[in-house]
C-alpha cells in the first residue's frame, strides 16, 4: 500500500478567491453571505446565498473559450490553476500516471436555464452547439485534463452532497493501490440560479432569514431555520508520498483513511446508521482509534435533522471522546453550502487546520439547541495543535462519506 501525500490546494469561494484569501477570512470567522445579485430573487422566499464575487474567467480562460464552458468548469478551472501551480506537480510525473477525479452535484443548471428559455423564445435554431458539452458534469474534470495533459482516469462522481467527498476518498484510493501516481480531486457547483433555489424554495430546506444574510446559516442553533446555497470549486493535489517527498514537495498532510455508506433509509431524513457507519469505516481504515482525531469538519447544514443526527453519530462512534477532547466545527456557517462542491473546501479547511494548528469556528452559534453538546468551536477560532482531521459528508439519497487526513 503506499501513502498519499497532498502538495495542493485551490479554492475559489464566497469567502474568497484564493486558498490564502478564503482560509483567513474562515479563521476569523467572516460569513460569505450576502443578497443574491445574480437574478431578481424579488418573487422568492429565500434572497440570499453565498456567492462567488470579483471572478474574472477569462484570467482562467481564454476569453474565446468562455463562451463554451458553464460556470461550474470555469470554476473547477480557476481552482485547478491554483493547486497545480502551488504544488509544483508540472512535469513529476508520467501523463498517463496522472488524473483528475471532480464531484459535482448538478453540473451545468445555469447553462440549462439559459437555452431553455433561448428555446421557449425563438425556438430550436436558438440552441446552442456548446450546450451539451458545457451542461454536463463530466467536462468539470475533462477540461482539467486538457489543459494540464492528464491522460489517466478522468471522471465526475455525482452524489448530492457527498460527491466532492466521494471523489476526494477515491482518489486517495487509486494512489494508495498504485493505480494513478497523482490525481487533482475536489469538486466545483454553481446553482445559484432560479431554478436552483427555486426548487429548494419549494422543498423549504433554505433560510429565509433575508434581512440578515450574514447570520442565516447558525449550523447546530436552535433558532436555525435551513440551509443556505454556496457555490464555488476547490481542487486538491494528491501524490504518491514517496514520490512527493523525492522531488522535494511541500507537503501539506497525508490522507489516511475513507469510509462510504448508505443510509437505505429515506431520501432526505437521516437514519439507518450511515453516518456512525461511514466514519467508523474511515477509523478502520485509517488504523486509528476515535480519540487520536483532533478535530471534525462536520457537515453541519444548519438544518436540524442533519445536525442532530450528525452530532448523535459523532457521539456514538467517540464515545467519552466526544466530550473529553474532540473540536467539531461547521464551516457552513460561514460558507454556506456548496453542494456537490461541499467536501472539497471542508476537506480543504481540515488540511489547513492541521497545518496551521488552527480551527475554524461555527459563526451564529449563540443557544445550542437541546442535545447538540459537543465542542463546536463558537464564534471564534481555536489554536490547537490537530495532529489528525476528519471531514464529513452527507447527501441526499442516505450517500455518506468520511475523510481522514494526518500531519506529516
Amino acid at each position: 500500500m503506499k501513502q498519499v501525500a497532498i502538495t495542493g490546494i485551490g479554492i475559489l469561494s464566497p469567502l474568497g478567491n484564493t486558498t490564502d484569501e478564503a482560509w483567513k477570512n474562515a479563521k476569523s470567522g467572516v460569513s460569505g453571505i450576502a443578497p443574491i445579485t445574480r437574478f431578481d430573487v424579488s418573487a422568492f422566499t429565500t434572497r440570499i446565498a453565498g456567492e462567488v464575487r470579483n471572478f474574472r474567467p477569462e484570467d482562467f480562460v481564454e476569453l474565446k473559450e468562455v463562451k463554451k464552458l458553464d460556470i461550474f468548469s470555469q470554476y473547477a478551472l480557476a481552482a485547478a490553476a491554483e493547486a497545480w501551480k502551488n504544488s509544483g506537480v508540472s512535469g513529476a510525473y508520467q501523463p498517463e500516471r496522472m488524473g483528475c477525479l471532480l464531484g459535482v452535484g448538478i453540473g451545468g443548471l445555469t447553462t440549462l436555464e439559459k437555452y431553455h428559455s433561448a428555446y421557449m423564445e425563438g425556438g430550436p435554431r436558438k440552441i446552442s452547439p456548446f450546450l451539451i458539452p458545457a451542461m454536463i458534469s463530466n467536462l468539470g474534470p475533462g477540461n482539467i485534463a486538457i489543459k494540464y495533459g492528464l491522460k489517466g482516469v478522468n471522471f465526475v462522481i455525482t452524489s448530492a452532497c457527498t460527491s466532492a467527498t466521494h471523489a476526494i476518498g477515491e482518489a486517495y484510493r487509486m494512489i494508495k493501490y498504485g493505480i494513478q501516481d497523482c490525481i487533482l480531486t475536489g469538486g466545483a457547483e454553481s446553482t445559484i440560479t432560479p431554478i436552483g433555489i427555486g426548487g429548494f424554495c419549494s422543498m423549504k430546506a433554505l433560510s429565509t432569514r433575508n434581512e440578515e444574510p450574514e447570520k442565516a446559516s447558525r449550523p447546530f442553533d436552535k433558532d436555525r431555520d435551513g440551509f443556505v446555497m454556496g457555490e464555488g470549486a476547490t481542487i486538491l493535489v494528491f501524490e504518491e508520498m514517496e514520490s512527493a517527498k523525492k522531488r522535494g514537495a511541500n507537503i501539506l498532510a497525508e490522507v489516511i483513511g475513507y469510509g462510504a455508506s448508505c443510509d437505505a433509509f429515506h431520501i432526505t431524513a437521516p437514519g439507518g446508521g450511515g453516518a456512525v457507519q461511514c466514519m467508523s469505516e474511515a477509523l478502520k481504515d485509517a488504523k486509528i482509534s476515535p480519540s487520536e482525531v483532533g478535530y471534525i469538519n462536520a457537515h453541519g447544514t444548519s438544518t436540524p435533522a442533519n445536525d442532530e443526527a450528525e452530532t448523535n453519530s459523532i457521539k456514538e462512534v467517540f464515545g467519552d471522546w466526544a466530550h473529553r477532547g474532540l473540536l467539531v466545527s461547521s464551516t457552513k456557517s460561514m460558507t454556506g453550502h456548496l453542494l456537490g462542491a461541499a467536501g472539497a473546501i471542508e476537506a480543504a479547511f481540515s488540511v489547513l487546520a492541521i497545518r496551521d494548528s488552527v480551527v475554524p469556528p461555527t459563526i451564529n452559534l449563540d443557544n445550542p439547541s437541546e442535545g447538540n453538546t459537543l465542542d463546536y468551536v463558537p464564534h471564534t477560532a481555536r489554536n490547537k495543535e490537530i495532529k489528525i482531521a476528519l471531514s464529513n459528508s452527507f447527501g441526499f439519497g442516505g450517500t455518506n462519506a468520511s475523510v481522514i487526513f494526518k500531519k506529516v
